[in-house]
């Protein structure tokens, strides 16, 4: 591909792209900061509160710390997949949906995007509204008012500012959790806790369950954040850049987590961020902490709220055409995403820890088969052969709707019923199997499987090459829906 050689010399601050293929002269980062990004975006509370859920609802120490390491290298695995298809394709994730799902048919799964964006954001906001009105010295609600100002402004300035808070995120995540620890060490008796260990199938793989559907969670806007990176970045790189920093992070944070709430004696539900402060002391400690808290929550909702603007971006541009969104555009759409999460915040923050347990396990019935599906045509369909200008073609090679992707994914949510058990819904298989959630795992490899079957026989004609837009050799250039040129 003939592109200048010549990268940008100074990079605006504030991201001028939104949904746009980026441009290789508009490329730039190291695969560091993928590490860093998504390593910072775990070392925070709601990571806690979800290992603790493991001990909270049933679960000993031992068995649970191996259960959320199992989740959080099978969950990494998926999410990183994803994360490896930003640097080839220039593109935020969900847009790639259009090849399985059809230029207005991606628009179902994107709408289910945008409310788990919704639900973790506003779970996320409940937290840190906690820890700044702890260091402020205000009430929990206003501090849920601040907390949402700040993601406000961070996700208008965009891309680059959101990797520099992930960098300084990781740092004194870093720090405070090492803190933590000792001092959790040095208050519990943690061998104690190890030798107590009662094996129970359901509480096993609902340790399981939490961790892989905190790290699925993360693949529809995994690749928001890596298509910058220069195409001819190391896919398996990416893989393990991205994978690593998000299973550390998790892990490190949900040990905490199991740990906390084996040790407090049934005061940890209810009053999350105290008590893990309380852990580090009192005075200025206790006041750094609270810090340490809310700013780890600022990347994991910034994220969150950037991948709300680039879903509802991508529906309106599906049914619209090429969208170039202004400034003030992607102002408003970020007030009134950000503002809806803070109402839920507002709203539900006194009955956070049961609701967030349903809400994330929920969650897994609708995106373990878009993954499969998605992944599944990447990389064994399509091989990464995308026709990039096509996929804001209603006309074009991908269509309006995909049957085929479409039909599958339905399947694969419908599949999961009779496993699923949450407050929101329990399954008539679920009892049969002792209480055992296995709803992710059938969600993963029967629409996998069916879709491979099928696609290889069905689907649409697949590109020689992977076909990206003209780039023109400057900043400004923008992608073009009528010239292309193929590129290995």
């Amino acid at each position: 591909m003939a592109v200048t050689s010549t990268r940008v010399s100074s990079k605006p601050l504030i991201e001028k792209r939104s949904i746009d293929y980026i441009p290789e002269v508009e490329r730039h980062g190291r695969l560091l900061s993928q590490f860093t990004l998504w390593m910072g975006a775990n070392l925070q509370i709601t990571a806690i509160v979800t290992g603790a859920l493991a001990v909270v609802l049933g679960g000993d120490v031992f068995w649970s710390l191996i259960g959320l390491l199992i989740g959080q290298v099978l969950g990494g695995g998926v999410m990183a997949l994803h994360a490896a298809q930003g640097p080839k394709l220039g593109l935020p994730q969900m847009i790639s949906s259009r090849v399985q799902f059809g230029v207005y048919g991606a628009a179902i799964p994107i709408v289910l995007v945008c409310l788990m964006y919704l639900g973790f954001t506003a779970t996320g906001t409940v937290l840190s509204g906690q820890a700044l009105g702890q260091l402020f010295g205000v009430s929990d609600s206003v501090g849920i008012l601040i907390f949402a100002s700040v993601i406000v402004l961070v996700t208008v300035l965009g891309y680059r500012v959101i990797h520099f808070i992930g960098r300084v995120a990781s740092v004194i995540g870093v720090i405070a959790f090492i803190y933590l620890f000792a001092r959790l060490i040095s208050q519990t008796d943690v061998g104690a806790l190890l030798q107590i260990r009662h094996f129970s199938w359901s509480s096993f793989l609902l340790a399981v369950s939490l961790a892989a559907s905190w790290q699925i969670a993360f693949g529809p806007y995994v690749a928001d954040y890596s298509r910058y990176l220069p195409s001819k970045t190391s896919s398996v790189k990416t893989f393990f850049a991205a994978g690593a920093g998000s299973v550390i992070g998790a892990q490190v944070a949900m040990i905490l987590g199991v740990f906390a709430a084996a040790s407090a004696n049934g005061q940890f539900a209810g009053h999350e961020v105290a008590y893990i402060v309380g852990l580090g002391g009192t005075g200025a400690t206790a006041a750094l902490l609270y810090f340490s808290i809310a700013f780890g929550k600022v990347t994991i909702s910034t994220l969150n709220s950037y991948g709300s603007f680039m879903c509802i971006a991508t529906i309106i541009s599906g049914f619209r055409g090429h969208l170039n969104v202004t400034r003030l555009q992607r102002l408003v759409f970020v007030l009134v995403i950000v503002g809806a999460a803070t109402l839920i915040a507002l709203l539900g923050q006194h009955s956070f820890l049961g609701a967030f347990k349903s809400f994330i396990l929920f969650l897994l019935a609708f995106f373990t088969p878009w993954s499969a599906i998605n992944l599944v045509d990447y990389y064994c369909i399509t091989r990464e052969r995308y026709d990039v200008p096509a996929l804001n073609d209603p006309s074009g090679r991908y269509g309006r709707w995909n049957a085929l992707g479409i039909s599958v994914y339905v399947f694969g949510v419908l599949v999961q019923l009779p496993f699923i058990a949450t407050k929101f819904y329990t399954g008539p298989l679920v009892k049969a199997m002792g209480g055992v959630d296995i709803s992710w795992i059938i969600g993963l490899v029967v629409p996998a499987a069916l879709y491979y079957v099928l696609a290889k026989k069905w689907h649409s004609a697949v590109p020689d090459q992977l076909i990206l837009p003209i780039e023109q050799d400057t900043v400004d250039a923008q992608p073009s829906r009528a010239g292309r040129i193929q590129a290995v």
